[in-house]
């Protein structure tokens, strides 16, 4: 196994689509997960840029480990338009303790490949990355 200090290796894939996601607008957001066989980081979803929020949080599994990057828009106070790329480090209370320090320890190199992230979320359960927390970051 990897050790703690260097991570997973991540699938050009992964990188790839969040180049996508980022200057082509073409997912509203991605979800990762690290392939203990492979040991590599690589895309579970890519959600369509119609989806939602909601679309978005629901498909994180509630017992799994997972990163992710959610593309928010917003109204500032200002009533200007911005957009603001989300990292979100789900790790429920449920998931297994291997998977919980195997994520922890390869947060950091993953979240590195992934240039253009503005805003970094760590989640344990829903409500710690509920849509109020996401405005109030964003702004």
């Amino acid at each position: 196994m990897a050790n703690s200090s260097s991570g997973m290796a991540v699938n050009d894939d992964c990188k790839l689509k969040f180049q996508e996601l980022k200057a082509k607008r073409s997912y509203r957001f991605i979800v990762f997960k690290i392939e203990e066989k492979i040991q590599k980081v690589v895309v579970e979803k890519l959600g369509d840029p119609s989806e939602s929020y909601e679309d978005f949080t629901a498909s994180l599994p509630p017992n799994e480990c997972r990163y992710a990057v959610y593309d928010f828009d917003f109204t500032t106070n200002e009533n200007c338009q911005k957009s603001k790329i989300f990292f979100v480090a789900w790790a429920p209370d449920t998931s297994k303790v291997r998977s919980k320090m195997l994520y922890a320890s390869s947060k950091d190199r993953f979240r590195r490949e992934l240039d253009g992230v503005q805003v970094e979320l760590q989640a344990t359960d829903p409500s710690e990355m509920s849509l109020d927390i996401v405005k109030l970051r964003a702004l």
